[in-house]
C-alpha cells in the first residue's frame, strides 16, 4: 500500500502542497489566435485557414511536437484530453472569454497555455492598436478567471510572448511575394503598409509598433509574475526573431509548420519542468474517479516508487494576423 501511495503521488495531477502546482497535467486547453490555431501552416492553397495538427501547443503531429504531443507520448492520461480555444483574430479582449469556454469545457483542466496580442499590435492603423493599460487589465481578468477557486489554484499557466512582428518585416520586406501579399490584402497594416519605403515616416512608424509590441510583452512578464500560477517564457519567442523558412508562403505571415515546430520547442523549453513517469505509461482504462489522472501503472510501478522514494519528491479576417 506504502508503494501503491508513493506511485500515485508521482503520476498525481497538480497538486498544490507548499503553494506550487506538482506533477504530470492529465488536460490542457490552449488560447489565443491564428498562431496558436496554426493558420496557414503548411502553405497549400488547397488547406487555408486553421489547421490544428500542426499547434505549437495542441497539435498532434510529429513534425511539429506540440506541448501536448510530448506529453503525451510519455503520459498517457492525457489523450485527447485537451481544448483549443484559440480563435483566429482574436485579441487580448476576448482572452477572458476564451477562459470562460475553456473551463465549462472542464472545470479542472490542469495546463493552459496562452499566446495572445498580435492582433492588438496588428491592425488597420497604428491608431487602432490596443492602449497597453487596456491590454494589462484585460489580460489581468482572463488571469483571475483561470486562478479563481481550488482547481485554479492548482492550475499550470504558461505565457508565451508574443513574436517580433518588426522582424518578419526586416527579414521579408525585399520578398517580392511577401511584398505583394501583404499590400494586396492589408496584412498587419500598422507595421507592414509600405513594406519598402524608407521614408522617415514609415521607419519611425515600424519603430513605434515595435515597442508597442514589447510593451505588451512587458505586460505579461508584469502580469503573470502577480500569480505563482503562471509562468512566462522570458520572451523566448519573441528574442528568437524570424527566419524566411519558419514563414507560411501562403500568406507570409503565420508560422509554417517549421515555424510552430521552433515555437513548440523553445517554449517547451520555458514551461514548467513536468515530472515524467519513469519508465513511460502503459495505455491503461481510466480510473473510475478521474479528477486528477487516478491511474496505477504496474509495469513501473517499483522503480516510479523507489526513484520518488530516492529523489524526494507562436487571418481570421486574411488582413490580420490572427
Amino acid at each position: 500500500m506504502t508503494v501503491v501511495l508513493a506511485l500515485a503521488v508521482l503520476l498525481s495531477g497538480p497538486e498544490q502542497a507548499s503553494g506550487t502546482p506538482t506533477g504530470v497535467p492529465d488536460s490542457m486547453a490552449a488560447l489565443g489566435d491564428s498562431i496558436t490555431r496554426a493558420m496557414d501552416a503548411d502553405g497549400d492553397p488547397l488547406h487555408l485557414g486553421d489547421q490544428l495538427p500542426y499547434s505549437w501547443s495542441t497539435g498532434d503531429s510529429s513534425a511539429v511536437q506540440s506541448h501536448y504531443y510530448r506529453i503525451r507520448r510519455q503520459y498517457n492520461p492525457i489523450t485527447d484530453n485537451y481544448y483549443n480555444r484559440a480563435v483566429s483574430g482574436a485579441k487580448m479582449t476576448n482572452l477572458n472569454g476564451q477562459a470562460l469556454l475553456a473551463l465549462s469545457d472542464d472545470a479542472g483542466v490542469e495546463y493552459v497555455t496562452i499566446l495572445m496580442g498580435a492582433n492588438d499590435v496588428c491592425t488597420y492603423s497604428e491608431a487602432e492598436m490596443t492602449p497597453v493599460e487596456t491590454y494589462r487589465s484585460q489580460f489581468q481578468q482572463a488571469m483571475d478567471t483561470l486562478t479563481q477557486g481550488t482547481a485554479g489554484q492548482a492550475r499550470r499557466i504558461f505565457v508565451a510572448s508574443i513574436p517580433d512582428i518588426y522582424q518578419l518585416w526586416a527579414v521579408l520586406h525585399d520578398n517580392p511575394s511577401a511584398v505583394t501579399v501583404w499590400n494586396t490584402y492589408y496584412v498587419c497594416h500598422s507595421l507592414l503598409v509600405n513594406p519598402t519605403s524608407e521614408a522617415q515616416a514609415d521607419v519611425d512608424r515600424r519603430a513605434r509598433v515595435r515597442q508597442r509590441n514589447i510593451d505588451f510583452n512587458t505586460v505579461l512578464s508584469e502580469v503573470c509574475a502577480l500569480y505563482a500560477q503562471c509562468r512566462f517564457d522570458n520572451n523566448v519567442v519573441f528574442d528568437g526573431g524570424v527566419e524566411a523558412s519558419q514563414v507560411s508562403t501562403l500568406d507570409y505571415f503565420h508560422p509554417s509548420i517549421t515555424g510552430q515546430a521552433n515555437i513548440a520547442s523553445v517554449t517547451w523549453d520555458a514551461t514548467y519542468d513536468f515530472p515524467l513517469p519513469i519508465g513511460g505509461v502503459a495505455e491503461l482504462p481510466e480510473a473510475a474517479d478521474s479528477s486528477h489522472s487516478g491511474y496505477v501503472v504496474v509495469a513501473v510501478l517499483a522503480g516510479a516508487a523507489l526513484a520518488a522514494l530516492g529523489a524526494g519528491g507562436w487571418f481570421a479576417r486574411r488582413r490580420r494576423l490572427g
